[in-house]
């Protein structure tokens, strides 16, 4: 068994991790030296990868495509060819027609410095997620990073079929910082790390519903939850009325919670028995603590 961290690997290691050995072939890979034609512009270093790496394997036999954000680049922020490489291998899915994606998400959102192409490229890799979904493709996120999936990135997570997160993992639209910075720190403060793990991390996200699983933070555990959430899924569900059920679940949801202000609250409104040593718990012993909560 593969106990290595997926929160400590980068995206090579994560897919060698997660995959059957020697089963990757990467497209458009550093040999290619696809690079970004916006950074060298603004005197900012590029990557020959441009911050993602996509290809074919095979996860415990099954045939997928993946895709790895490598978040020591630019904090995994999508810019023009990042998107590009993303939506080509969601649009090869539909010929392909693999068994799954898996989306291996670590991200703070789209580039600054080309923030017009990369939020065009966030809305094509929807797209793509979505139409790749509508073949009978499966798309699943693996969030259990450094950067978490934020922004652009944490949409088009919620476009999946499936989410699946380690307590590392952090999933949201906007960031801690964002926050305060535009509403005050009585608002949100950044800094209280307890606070946004609350707020973001993969366990509040699982008790909420935005997170399927909830797994350990080790390659195995990724590589287990991603074969059962492709089996879970029906290839002939519409899209549509998939996310026409989430948003009947966020409504009732806001009228469940829309009045806390902190995780603890919303964990302990759910019925779970000392809400507060939840963040203390290990995978399994915090996925017992909460198996009987009432969710809305």
């Amino acid at each position: 068994m593969n106990q290595r961290s997926y929160y400590e690997a980068d995206a090579r290691e994560r897919i060698e991790g997660l995959l059957d050995a020697g089963s990757f072939s990467e497209f458009f890979g550093p040999r290619r030296r696809t690079i970004s034609p916006h950074l060298a512009q603004l005197d900012v270093p590029g990557a020959f990868d441009d911050g993602i790496v996509v290809g074919a394997g095979r996860l415990q036999g099954r045939e997928v495509l993946v895709a790895a954000q490598q978040g020591a680049f630019m904090g995994g922020g999508v810019g023009e060819v990042h998107g590009a490489k993303l939506t080509g291998l969601l649009e090869r899915a539909r010929e392909l027609r693999p068994e799954a994606v898996l989306l291996l998400l670590d991200s703070g959102g789209v580039r600054l410095h080309e923030a017009n192409a990369g939020l065009i490229a966030i809305s094509e890799i929807m797209r793509a997620v979505l139409a790749a979904r509508a073949e009978g493709v499966p798309v699943i996120a693996l969030v259990g990073s450094g950067n978490g999936a934020f922004g652009g990135m944490g949409i088009v997570a919620r476009c999946c079929s499936a989410v699946l997160m380690s307590e590392e993992g952090r999933l949201s639209l906007s960031g801690p910082e964002v926050i305060e910075t535009v509403r005050g720190v009585e608002e949100f403060d950044s800094r209280d790390r307890a606070l946004v793990w609350r707020v973001t991390g993969g366990k509040h996200r699982y008790l909420t519903g935005e997170a399927s699983a909830l797994v350990a933070d080790h390659m195995q555990a990724f590589a287990d939850a991603a074969v059962a959430a492709i089996a879970a899924c029906d290839p002939d569900q519409d899209p549509l009325a998939a996310l026409e059920q989430a948003q009947r679940q966020l409504e009732a949801r806001i009228a469940a919670y829309g009045d806390c202000r902190d995780g603890l609250e919303i964990w302990a409104r759910q019925g779970i028995a000392d809400p507060d040593r939840l963040p203390l718990l290990d995978t399994a012993a915090f996925l017992d603590a909460v198996a009987a909560r009432s969710v809305p």
